[in-house]
């Protein structure tokens, strides 16, 4: 890579939100035994054994999960209770393994885990084809390199590592499987974040938890972690806080000077969209219709495919 290249528009830093949601795509895939563990955040390493309904079952592959639900299903007059056999290694979303000796730890785990019911978890339904190659150009001491990534661990892993004086650009094209089993040609960044958008509104795995979208908005206070429009912008709405109303306004505060501006949102050809409006310079450069990328209680992230590079928009509590 050359040196003048790390600009270049297929380029992401380790802030960029591709780069965020690229790691999010490559953690651990967790969701799929919650009818055993309960927690979308953790999965119990295989192979280990599980009692339901006084049945042993023996969970060694990902299949088996099937054989603890269809017991689960086969009578309705049962307890239906799934008992682990310990002890037994749960492993994180990040990877992390953690040996659980008996019930007590690991009952003390998933509690831990409940007190963060919207974190922002593995994006399910999107499997990347490895191997990947990624350019690196590292700005602090002009040293470019190149990478071959393998796997998903590997992935995450890398991305992880990321400072902020480097600049990767993935080598496309790449291929992907969605949730459906079909495969998808990835041929630029735009096509990754589309596809990516496309598995968290769409996946059932992704959707364990239906919200809605005004309740949560209008639920607290909230504050801007990051905004992107043709530059990272972020810095100028340090200290600002946003409160959104049910009656469609919204009032931003920073120190004591506040503004009371507008907001407004509909679903338009299944795409759940929001508009801002307000006066003063510094916030109406939020204003905008901004589709909704995904949401929970405590995160909501807004983009704009308008103009020669897509602009973002987050909300935090």
């Amino acid at each position: 890579m050359e040196e003048q290249s790390y600009n270049a528009p297929e380029t992401v830093t380790n802030t960029s939100p591709l780069t965020s949601y690229l790691q999010r795509v490559s953690m651990v895939k967790t969701v799929q035994d919650n009818v055993i563990d309960g927690s979308t955040y953790c999965t119990i390493k295989l192979p280990y054994t599980v009692t339901v309904n006084n049945a042993k079952i023996a969970v060694n592959t990902t299949a088996d999960y099937q054989k603890v639900q269809d017991n689960i299903n086969a009578n309705s007059y049962d307890d239906d209770i799934v008992k682990i056999d310990f002890p037994v290694t749960m492993v994180y979303y990040n990877y992390i393994e953690k040996p659980i000796p008996n019930q007590a730890d690991f009952d003390a785990l998933i509690d831990y885990w409940n007190l963060y019911p919207d974190l922002l978890y593995k994006i399910n339904g999107l499997n990347i084809n490895y191997p990947i190659t990624i350019d690196t150009y590292n700005s602090a001491n002009q040293f470019a390199s190149s990478t071959s990534i393998v796997s998903d661990q590997a992935f995450f892993n890398f991305i992880k590592n990321l400072n902020s004086s480097q600049y990767i650009s993935l080598k496309y094209p790449i291929t992907v499987v969605d949730y459906n089993n079909q495969t998808k040609i990835i041929a630029n960044n735009s096509d990754f974040e589309d596809a990516i958008e496309y598995a968290i509104k769409y996946c059932p795995e992704n959707n364990i938890v239906t919200l809605d979208f005004v309740s949560a908005i209008t639920n607290g206070t909230w504050k801007i972690p990051y905004f992107f429009f043709d530059t990272d912008q972020t810095s100028s709405y340090s200290g600002y806080s946003f409160v959104f109303k049910n009656d469609y306004s919204v009032v931003a505060t920073k120190g004591t000077i506040s503004e009371t501006g507008q907001w407004e949102t509909k679903v338009n050809n299944g795409v759940r969209e929001v508009k801002l409006s307000f006066n003063s310079d510094v916030l109406k450069k939020l204003n905008n219709n901004w589709d909704v990328y995904e949401f929970n209680n405590s995160h909501i992230r807004l983009r704009n495919e308008g103009g020669s590079t897509a602009s973002y928009l987050y909300f935090e509590k």
